[in-house]
């Protein structure tokens, strides 16, 4: 979704229905956090208890006023108890979900949550700040979360939603919601300043910054930076007629969520080749793939800088190479770009897709380097799936997954826990035996 270009100098921050304060001073932020610490001090929540909350939150999220966001979908299975429950069962254990101690031989283990964790959201995904804050609140932390200017209406949607769903208020007491300009350093720093915890999202250079600001010595800090994510498909799958249209709708679906803009988007896709290498046949079904899903899921705005970023990639991909073809329509919906090569071209988004021929995929994956985060799989047999999945890993790569299933998110997400470093498992030894 496009975001209007503002100057910084003279735009106010909307109050946005009182959900998200608008920032001026550090001694607000220290204000906020003093009442998010003695909200979370004053009663305690369990896991079980958070995720009936959530749920509700889930059914709440359905109809106008939020079909409409980006990642709806995704953010409404996330909060279900089918998908939290396995993950906090094997991040914390499955008798730590209703709090108290579970014994290990002859002591006990209990969670405790950090107390105040911060929230720093990346400002292109608008259901990252919940999803941020979602893995805080179920270990009992209290949030407190800067919201991207761009990503000001879509959460206070989200949260007019949760007070809908949190009848007593148990959670929406632990939340706090700011709004100050990304240039505010002095507003950064006081934030860091305050919390136990940091969730940190973005790119690099966004990354660096708020990882160099004043935490506390004991904060632990989770940071989930850029990558980015690739499929791949051995010859007897893409050349398969009778599964060719199942692979290139899933494929299609993985380009379309989040606009290619998530880390988990694919990219580029490697097609290995074989006895059969003329890939016209699966090109063409993929062009039917991406002009059926943009029918079904049209773009409803588009900025004009990305517009001109499609457009120089076409051009430059079909200037650079002979042998290199593009496929699109004549508005920028959707762009195929085909070639070959092991290299992964520099990601375009706004759903152009390069696919790229290799020789052998094992050459491709050498070469990912530690920027790829997932690598989506289509291979009919299953030893060498499992040589791939071997090589990938090395490389770097922390999701592996079938294609189709990109963005369907479980933990470990980018190779490390989600909730389990938001939380403190006090190991206590009894003093009688």
């Amino acid at each position: 979704m496009s975001r209007p270009r503002v100057d910084v100098g003279t735009w106010k921050w909307p109050r946005m229905n009182d959900r998200i304060q608008t920032i001026d001073s550090p001694t607000q932020i220290a204000a906020l956090g003093r009442r998010l610490r003695q909200a979370a001090a004053s009663k305690e929540i369990s896991p079980n208890a958070v995720i009936d909350i959530f749920e509700r939150w889930s059914a709440a999220l359905c109809g106008k006023g939020t079909d409409e966001i980006p990642g709806i979908a995704f953010l409404r299975l996330w909060l279900r108890r089918g998908t939290l429950e396995p993950i906090l069962e094997r991040e914390l254990g499955p008798d730590l979900l209703d709090g108290g101690w579970r014994k290990e031989g002859r002591a006990s283990l209990r969670v405790f949550p950090l107390g105040v964790v911060g929230h720093w959201p990346a400002g292109n995904i608008e259901i990252q700040p919940v999803l941020s804050m979602s893995c805080a609140l179920l270990g009992g932390n209290a949030c407190l979360v800067r919201v991207p200017g761009g990503l000001l209406e879509p959460t206070a949607r989200f949260l007019e939603k949760l007070h809908e769903a949190d009848r007593d208020g148990a959670l929406v007491e632990r939340i706090a919601l700011a709004g100050f300009d990304h240039s505010r350093l002095d507003l950064h720093q006081a934030m860091a300043e305050t919390v136990d915890g940091a969730m940190i999202w973005g790119g690099a250079e966004a990354v660096s910054q708020i990882r160099a600001l004043p935490f506390p010595h004991w904060a632990r800090v989770a940071v989930f930076g850029p990558r980015l994510s690739v499929a791949v498909m051995d010859s007897p799958t893409w050349n398969n007629a009778e599964e060719r249209a199942t692979w290139c709708q899933r494929i299609a679906r993985d380009v379309w969520q989040f606009d290619q803009r998530a880390c988990s988007s694919p990219q580029c896709l490697f097609l290995e080749k074989g006895a059969a290498g003329d890939v016209s046949a699966f090109v063409e079904g993929l062009k039917q793939a991406f002009a059926e899903e943009n029918r079904v899921h049209p773009r409803e705005e588009i900025h004009p800088s990305l517009t001109s970023a499609i457009c120089l990639a076409r051009a430059s991909w079909l200037l650079g190479d002979r042998g290199r073809k593009a496929f699109f329509p004549e508005s920028p919906d959707w762009t195929i770009l085909l070639g070959a090569g092991p290299d992964i071209p520099k990601p375009t988004q706004g759903r152009t897709l390069y696919v790229l021929v290799v020789d052998d995929l094992l050459d491709a994956i050498s070469r990912f380097g530690g920027a790829v985060q997932t690598m989506g799989l289509a291979i009919g047999d299953a030893r060498r799936e499992e040589a791939l999945a071997q090589a990938a890993g090395r490389t770097g790569v922390d999701r592996i997954v079938k294609l189709g299933r990109m963005h369907v998110f479980g933990s470990p997400w980018d190779g490390v826990d989600l909730i389990r470093p938001m939380v403190r498992l006090v190991r206590h030894v009894y003093s009688v035996d």
